[in-house]
């Protein structure tokens, strides 16, 4: 069996205080939190909850792991869920209760274990393992900074294969949230290659940023470049010219039948390297497990990538655009260390171009940049003639702007997309959401569409739920906007879709007015049988929208009526 070389990620967040704390001798307004209890244990989240706490306005609560605290945060509500946690963990969680002033003093720590079964890696040089696997060593130092020199793999006739230089190093900002590497200036189309990018290969090659190296637990991670070995071989690692290990890559699998693993059980542990290997009809199945890596996909036809479990198959990374420019774009060649990329790889974690029939199911992808300004999809789905056909089902896509970028013929079902401006939008010929869930994180807009034709359906929302989540104000959540484009048309359709208070009373955003400013019965912003959640039809949206009838809606009923498949 392939043994993995692949460890969890650590996390390290400075402490933050709760307010202007009080004394011991002070009469504390308001009171510390009681009866502080984990509400649920998931592989990378925990759930804590608490009695309310007469006269506060909000609590604030801190996590800790080994004795340091790694997150913090604020929430209105007596809950909070935390994610981005390592499974099979312990942590401490406390909780302080404000009103805006004064605060208490912390609650007991409470601890709360993650689920799932912690990863253990085996040691350098035992067995074969993935030709993608990372290479876990004792550290020997305390932190990455500390690392010089270069980091060598050669293969068995003494050839180097990849290299880290840390010099390049200082071209990046470790993430302390996350200990994610990210670039500290855009890379751009002038921006030098360096060692701590990457060159996802899927036909072209699409330029990232990504991490090199991590240290975990007193382990020395080391990621080796995408494609960097070869299957069925023997490598020694080199750091500083001084051999650390040998190990033996696994032979090559199937290319229609491929199974993704984190833990090193399957053929591949990196999604990447399962798309850029796998042929025209395969099977990608993906085993539980965070996947830390951007991705990109060219030039394939009916590739399915499944997830064994929705919530424990997670791709994340961070990415936005202010670390690279655009919305992706890839080149013929791989850049030498010192020219320059050429095309930026984008703002996005996943790039598809002209891939038809890709089915994308049980799986959760999140852009965890984090911050709501800063254009950050979690998919771009660039259809070079905007008839390649992408199915989304079972799945979440997480972010806060531009979550969600397309063109084409897309169907999503039974999933989740959550945002605040702009998380959906695009150019597609038609996008159906059938049975989703439309999540705001904020005062925003859901849609912009730039379809290319009058007559393309553009963006359709079939029995679609819009939400929002705690904190976001009554009236702050608009159902489009438009980019004030002549030569494109905002065509969004929302048939018997419940919506929240959230949403606001005219519905539409005025400013600029869409393309065109009066809808018609097949172009523009249209509604049929909105409802709010007592089950009212809504009447309050402006004269930019329009209002179905049942004969004018029978084209946006059915998903074959929508699609034609």
């Amino acid at each position: 069996m392939i043994r993995r070389l692949l460890v969890t990620l650590t996390v390290a967040l400075a402490a933050v205080a709760c307010g202007k704390q009080v004394t011991p001798q002070d009469d504390p307004v308001p009171g510390v939190p009681q009866n502080v209890v984990l509400h649920n244990a998931e592989e990378t989240s925990l759930t804590f909850q608490w009695d309310p706490v007469e006269g506060a306005t909000g609590y604030a609560w801190r996590l800790a792991k080994d004795g340091a605290q790694i997150k913090d945060g604020t929430v209105s509500k007596r809950n909070v869920t935390i994610q981005g946690l390592e499974k099979a963990t312990a942590y401490k969680f406390s909780v302080c209760a404000t009103d805006g002033e004064t605060s208490s003093a912390y609650s007991v720590e409470v601890e709360g274990v993650t689920a799932g079964t912690a990863d253990v890696p085996p040691e350098p040089g035992t067995g074969t393992v993935c030709v993608d696997a990372p290479i876990v060593l004792e550290a020997g130092v305390s932190s990455l900074q500390e690392l010089t020199g270069v980091i060598r793999v050669l293969d068995d006739s003494g050839k180097e294969v990849d290299r880290i230089d840390m010099a390049d190093m200082a071209s990046v900002t470790i993430r302390e949230s996350d200990g994610a590497m990210v670039p500290k200036a855009q890379i751009a189309a002038d921006t030098p290659f360096n060692t701590f990018m990457d060159a996802l290969h899927c036909g072209r090659y699409r330029i990232v940023h990504y991490t090199p190296l991590r240290i975990e637990g007193g382990k020395l991670i080391v990621t080796l470049h995408n494609e960097a070995l070869d299957f069925g071989k023997k490598y020694t690692l080199e750091i500083g010219g001084v051999r650390k290990c040998e190990f033996t890559t696994s032979a090559a699998p199937s290319k229609t039948q491929i199974r993704v693993a984190a833990d090193g059980s399957g053929d591949f542990c990196t999604i990447q390297r399962a798309l850029g290997y796998a042929s025209d009809g395969a099977a990608i199945s993906v085993a539980p497990g965070t996947y830390r890596e951007m991705l990109y996909l060219r030039d394939k036809k009916d590739i399915s990538i499944k997830g064994d479990e929705r919530d424990r198959v997670k791709i994340v990374y961070p990415n936005n655009e202010g670390y690279e420019n655009g919305s992706g774009g890839a080149s013929n060649s791989k850049p030498a260390i010192g020219a320059k990329i050429g095309t930026s790889g984008g703002r996005g974690l996943f790039l598809v171009e002209n891939c038809d029939n890709l089915l994308l199911d049980n799986l959760t992808i999140e852009n965890s940049f984090g911050e709501q300004k800063g254009q950050a999809e979690t998919i771009y789905f660039n259809s070079g003639n905007n008839t390649h056909r992408l199915s989304i089902t079972n799945s979440s896509l997480i972010s806060w702007q531009d979550t969600f970028l397309t063109k084409g013929r897309v169907w999503v079902y039974n999933s989740y997309i959550r945002g605040h401006v702009d998380y959906i939008w695009g150019y597609p010929e038609v996008c159906l959401f059938e049975n989703c869930e439309i999540r705001s994180r904020a005062a925003g807009y859901i849609i912009q569409a730039r379809v290319q034709k009058e007559t393309d359906k553009g963006f359709v929302f079939l029995n679609c739920s819009l939400r929002a989540e705690d904190g976001v104000a009554d009236g702050s959540v608009y159902l489009a906007r438009s980019a004030g484009q002549g030569e494109v048309f905002d065509n969004v359709v929302y048939v018997n879709c419940t919506m929240s208070p959230a949403i606001a009373p005219g519905g539409w955003y005025t400013s600029p007015a869409p393309n065109p400013a009066t809808p018609t019965a097949t172009s523009g912003w249209r509604e049929y049988r909105s409802l709010d959640f007592s089950g009212r039809e809504i009447t309050t949206h402006n004269a930019y929208g329009r209002v179905l009838t049942r004969d004018e809606a029978a084209g946006y009923l059915t998903r074959e009526a929508v699609l034609g498949w």
